[in-house]
């Protein structure tokens, strides 16, 4: 498992993160929600070695974070950033292939192509493999992003907002997906999102942060409640019940 034990950070005197402390457990979807400003993507940057200041620490299958040589970790935690600038122009193939650097060097193999194949096929890109990501819709370019990161063989997998800037339809579509690779392939994955409906009907773990620090890390149903929802957002929030997944409304 990825245990976080007293993680604090600061960006000079603003302190971002404080006391952060859980275990995420394997072969399940953790989701970091809460305010803007609470620490999700930084507490997902420094469990990724993307940010390395900070005090605390964070141990991965029994070995602390600084300990892992970049080698070895890129083949344990594969991460999509919130936000990803390419400058050379890549077919979705091209792309997904780099997903093999951790294990070729660039050099690609037989085992490479058969996990290229194998994402493309996962993420349902077949038909549209070799068009060039600029000519991609923002769904279709999110998950050949994602076919990149699973082709990267992992057993962790950390996203930063992958719904960001997608529709509903897109965004089910990711979510749905991203269930599926929990349980056909026992991934474990870390995701820091925004809308708490799909938080609560796709997530098996929740952690709520608010001002950087731990509001409640709980298993999904035990959080998405009026009280607690409250207590991160300050915002009535009316739960229901709707084919066994608790549903948030508010307006």
């Amino acid at each position: 498992m990825i245990e976080i034990r007293n993680i604090d950070k600061s960006y000079g005197d603003k302190k971002v993160l404080s006391d952060v402390s859980l275990d995420i457990n394997k072969k399940s979807i953790t989701s970091f929600i809460g305010p803007n400003g609470a620490g999700k993507s930084t507490l997902l940057s420094i469990i990724s070695r993307i940010i390395k200041d900070y005090e605390g620490e964070v141990i991965i299958d029994g070995r602390k974070l600084e300990d892992w040589n970049n080698k070895d970790l890129s083949k344990k935690i594969g991460v999509l950033r919130q936000t990803n600038n390419i400058n050379i122009r890549l077919t979705i193939r091209e792309l997904v292939a780099f997903g093999r650097f951790p294990h070729n060097q660039g050099r690609l193999t037989k085992e490479d192509d058969k996990f290229i194949d194998e994402s493309i096929k996962y993420m349902k890109l077949e038909d549209i493999q070799n068009k060039y990501l600029d000519q991609l819709s923002g769904g279709q370019r999110q998950r050949a992003y994602i076919a990149m990161v699973l082709a990267q063989d992992t057993e962790y997998i950390l996203l930063d907002e992958p719904l960001n800037n997608l529709d509903m339809k897109h965004s089910v579509e990711i979510m749905k997906i991203l269930k599926e690779m929990v349980v056909d392939l026992g991934k474990t994955i870390i995701i820091v999102i925004h809308d708490i409906n799909f938080a609560s009907v796709y997530s098996d773990y929740i952690l709520a942060l608010k001002e950087g620090r731990v509001v409640e890390h709980n298993k999904t149903h035990n959080i998405i409640n009026g009280y607690t929802l409250k207590d991160i957002y300050n915002l009535d929030i009316t739960v229901t019940d709707i084919n066994n997944k608790r549903l948030c409304v508010y307006f």
